[in-house]
């Protein structure tokens, strides 16, 4: 019995929201190129003034410099600005992909409404900002699923979609209603898809990321605050990275993942739900 994952050679995979230097789409697409997959990279072209100084200072491109990387890895890329929360939109990505390539093997859901105004109390919530995150969040990922699934089926062989969720679905913290609400929702359209689309051979699942050290989580100091959050939350002791939230879904990708279907599967570092005492 062999341990390498198998499963990519020839295959098509599609990351949404994979352009951010510090993140988790970023290893996601590396992971499938470098188990072997052409990869297509969607970002929304963010502006370089919303950039993180880390990125300023390397002159980083978004989905260009991923695109780079994927491509001194020996495999296609193609980087294209697009907006989950547009049906039309990701219709025109779909269109593009199978005209490119000819077919879509892997659909990674991985774009969120960006953090920050939504962590309000819901009597504080404005509707405006309600809407963009589930617009994102669990629209997209919808349409996202709708729409690949479809080409996935036509094609006759199978396929994954991993949507990536949050601890937060489980948590259900003060301050989270509209993402938090958008992860539960996503969890539930995952169980719904794999029932559906299983006879297709489909697999659909959900990976659910703890505290990830990524420049989503800027706006909490690293430091002191940083170090105190981890110790009190995480009995690992440290934080996750992309990669870890990569070699996951690249397992679930790959052929020795391929009984798997309908789970949720937190990665979080055995995260407590209430600070532990030491």
């Amino acid at each position: 019995m062999s341990y390498t994952l198998t499963g990519f050679e020839g295959k098509v995979a599609v990351v949404t929201g994979a352009g951010r230097m510090r993140s988790i789409g970023r290893p996601i697409a590396l992971a499938l190129a470098q188990a072997g997959c052409d990869v297509v990279l969607t970002g929304t072209g963010r502006p370089v003034a919303s950039y993180p100084a880390d990125e300023r200072e390397l002159n980083w491109r978004d989905i260009e410099s991923v695109a780079d990387e994927i491509r001194q890895l020996g495999r296609r890329a193609l980087p294209l600005v697009s907006d989950v929360s547009k049906p039309e939109a990701v219709e025109a990505l779909a269109s593009r992909v199978v005209d490119e390539f000819g077919r879509v093997d892997f659909l990674v859901n991985n774009a969120g409404a960006a953090r920050g105004g939504d962590r309000v109390p819901v009597a504080e919530l404005s509707l405006e900002t309600w809407q963009r995150v589930m617009d994102v969040n669990l629209n997209g990922t919808f349409y996202m699923s709708r729409t690949f699934a479809k080409c996935m089926g036509e094609q006759g062989e199978g396929g994954a979609i991993i949507n990536i969720s949050s601890l937060a679905a489980q948590l259900l913290a003060p301050d989270t209603s509209a993402y938090a609400t958008t992860k539960v929702a996503i969890n539930g359209l995952t169980t719904i898809m794999a029932r559906e689309l299983g006879p297709k051979k489909i697999r659909v699942n959900v990976v659910a990321p703890g505290i990830i050290d990524t420049s989503r989580l800027d706006d909490v100091p690293r430091g002191r605050v940083w170090d105190e959050m981890i110790a009190a939350f995480i009995p690992l002791g440290r934080a996750g990275t992309g990669e870890d939230i990569a070699h996951l879904v690249t397992f679930l990708c790959s052929e020795q993942g391929a009984w798997i279907s309908g789970q949720t599967i937190y990665v979080d570092g055995g995260h407590c739900p209430t600070p532990r005492r030491n």
